[in-house]
C-alpha cells in the first residue's frame, strides 16, 4: 500500500496515465489559464461580439457602424498590440485614429498596391515562389523535404512586398532583414518567443537609409516624419503584409496536406478552374487570420431590443467564433451554391470599417503561390492544424517527379514520427506560451506605449514617451 492508502499498482497506473495524457489535456488547461491571466493582467473590458450583448446576427451591423471607428485610444488592450507591433505602432495603419493622418496613410497604401496589374501580381508572386522553392534543391536526402510551411512562405512574401514597394528585386540580405523582423513579430504575437527589438531596429535603420537616398516610386505620406515613413513601411508591408500572407499560405498548404482527397482533386488537373479558390475560402473560414479585433466607439450604437452600446465602449470582434458557425467539416464545395455558402464569413474584415487593403488580390496571389508549390510537390503532414499554428506547420514536400515518391513506407514512418513529435511538442510550447505571454501582457501594461503616447500628445502628465522601446 502507498502512503495514501491506495494500492501501489493503482497509484503507478494513474501516474502513467497522467503523464501519457499530457499532450491531450495540458495544452487545453494552459490555454484556459492563459485566458484568465490575460484577462486579469490586461484588465476586464470590452463588449464581446458575438456575445450576449452583440449576437452573431448583429455582428456585421455593429462592426460596420460609423461609431465603431476608434482604433487605439482609450483601450487598455491597445498597449498590448502596440507592444507587439513596435516599433512605430503609432503610425501603423491599423492603429491610426480616424482623421487626415490616417487618410494620408491609407491613400498611400492603396496607391502602392494598385501600382501592379493582376498580370503583374501573378508574374511577381510566381517568380518569387519559384525562386524560394528552388533554394530547397540542395537540402535533404531521398528528395523529400521536411519544412515548416510558415518559414517556407515568409521569404516569398518578403521578396514580393519589397518589390511592390520599391519596384526592384529584393537583395538577399534585405530579405533576411525582413523575414527576421516578421518572424520576431509573429513569434511574440503567438507568445512562443519574446520581442527582440534589436532585430526589428536593423530593418528600421535599413529603411531609413534607403529612403534617404533612394525613395520608392510612390511618394510616402507627407504627414509623417522621415523616421515615421520608415515605420510606416515596416509596419504595413514588412510586418503585417508579410506575416499575414505567410500565415495564410501556411494554413492553405497545411489544409491541402491534411486533406488528401482535396489535394488529389487539384493534382489530377480535373476541369474545375475555380476549385482552388473554393479551397482558399474554406481555409480562411476554418482558420481566419484575425483573432479578436478591438474597436472603441466614438458614439452610441443602437441594438435591437436593448439599450445602445455607450460611447467609449471597447468592442471585441471575435473572428473565429463568428465564422465557427459554418460547420466543422472541411468542404470546399460548400461554396458552389448560394444556399450552402456561409454568410458568417469576413476573412478581410467588413467593407464599412477599414477592410484589409489586400482584399482585392489576396486570393489571386495565394492561388498563384499554391499552384507553384503543387506544380513541383505533393504535400503530406500528420500534425494537428489549429488556427494559431504555433508549430509553424510541419510538412513533407514530396517532389512529384522524384523516384522517392514511390517509397510510401518511408514516408509513413516519417509521418508517424512527425505526429508523435508534434503532439509532445505542445507540452513545453504551451508552458512557454503561458510564461512568456503572461510576462508580455504585464510588460505591455507597465510600458503603456499607447496610453503614454496619447497622454503626451494631449499635453497630459506623460510629457515624454519612447514608443516601441
Amino acid at each position: 500500500m502507498s502512503a495514501t492508502g491506495w494500492p501501489v499498482w493503482l497509484v503507478a497506473g494513474a501516474a502513467v496515465a497522467l503523464v501519457a495524457g499530457l499532450p491531450y489535456w495540458l495544452p487545453r488547461a494552459v490555454v484556459a489559464l492563459r485566458v484568465r491571466i490575460f484577462a486579469r493582467v490586461g484588465g476586464e473590458e470590452g463588449v464581446r461580439a458575438p456575445g450576449r450583448e452583440v449576437p452573431a446576427a448583429e455582428f456585421k451591423r455593429v462592426y460596420g457602424h460609423p461609431a465603431a471607428n476608434g482604433r487605439s485610444r482609450g483601450a487598455a488592450l491597445s498597449d498590448l498590440f502596440w507592444y507587439w507591433l513596435s516599433p512605430g505602432p503609432e503610425v501603423h495603419q491599423e492603429h491610426l485614429e480616424p482623421g487626415p493622418r490616417y487618410d494620408d496613410v491609407a491613400r498611400t497604401t492603396r496607391q502602392i498596391l494598385a501600382g501592379l496589374s493582376r498580370a503583374q501580381w501573378t508574374e511577381l508572386v510566381g517568380r518569387c515562389t519559384r525562386r524560394v522553392l528552388g533554394e530547397l534543391g540542395a537540402r535533404p536526402a531521398h528528395g523529400v523535404h521536411g519544412v515548416r510551411l510558415r518559414d517556407l512562405m515568409m521569404p516569398v512574401w518578403a521578396e514580393v512586398y519589397y518589390e511592390v514597394v520599391f519596384r526592384e528585386p529584393c537583395p538577399r540580405p534585405v530579405r533576411d532583414l525582413i523575414t527576421g523582423n516578421a518572424d520576431d513579430v509573429v513569434n511574440a504575437l503567438k507568445c512562443t518567443g519574446l520581442r527582440h527589438m534589436d532585430r526589428r531596429a536593423r530593418l528600421t535603420e535599413y529603411l531609413r537609409a534607403r529612403l534617404a537616398h533612394d525613395p520608392p516610386p510612390v511618394p510616402l505620406p507627407s504627414s509623417l516624419t522621415a523616421r515615421e515613413q520608415a515605420y510606416y513601411l515596416q509596419g504595413t508591408f514588412f510586418n503585417t503584409a508579410v506575416v499575414q500572407m505567410s500565415e495564410a499560405m501556411a494554413h492553405l498548404l497545411l489544409a491541402l496536406a491534411t486533406h488528401r482527397p482535396v489535394q488529389d482533386r487539384l493534382l489530377t488537373g480535373a476541369e474545375d478552374p475555380d476549385f482552388l479558390d473554393r479551397v482558399i475560402n474554406e481555409t480562411l473560414r476554418h482558420f481566419p487570420l484575425f483573432g479578436v479585433a478591438h474597436r472603441i466607439t466614438s458614439g452610441e450604437i443602437p441594438r435591437d431590443g436593448q439599450g445602445p452600446i455607450p460611447a467609449g465602449s471597447v468592442l471585441l470582434f471575435n473572428y473565429p467564433e463568428y465564422q465557427g458557425s459554418g460547420g466543422d467539416s472541411f468542404d470546399p464545395d460548400r461554396w458552389l451554391e448560394p444556399d450552402t455558402r456561409p454568410s458568417a464569413f469576413i476573412p478581410f474584415g467588413v467593407t464599412a470599417n477599414r477592410p484589409c487593403p489586400a482584399r482585392g488580390f489576396a486570393v489571386l496571389t495565394m492561388r498563384v503561390a499554391a499552384e507553384e508549390v503543387l506544380r513541383g510537390f505533393r504535400l503530406e503532414s500528420s500534425v494537428e492544424h489549429t488556427r494559431s499554428l504555433p508549430s509553424r506547420g510541419p510538412c513533407l514536400l514530396v517532389p512529384r517527379s522524384d523516384a522517392a515518391a514511390g517509397r510510401p513506407a518511408r514516408r509513413r514512418t516519417r509521418l508517424a514520427v512527425m505526429r508523435l513529435a508534434d503532439r509532445w511538442a505542445t507540452v513545453p510550447r504551451s508552458l512557454t506560451q503561458l510564461v512568456l505571454g503572461s510576462y508580455m501582457v504585464w510588460d505591455a501594461r507597465r510600458q503603456g506605449l499607447c496610453r503614454n503616447y496619447f497622454a503626451a500628445s494631449s499635453g497630459g502628465p506623460a510629457a515624454s514617451v519612447t514608443v516601441g522601446r
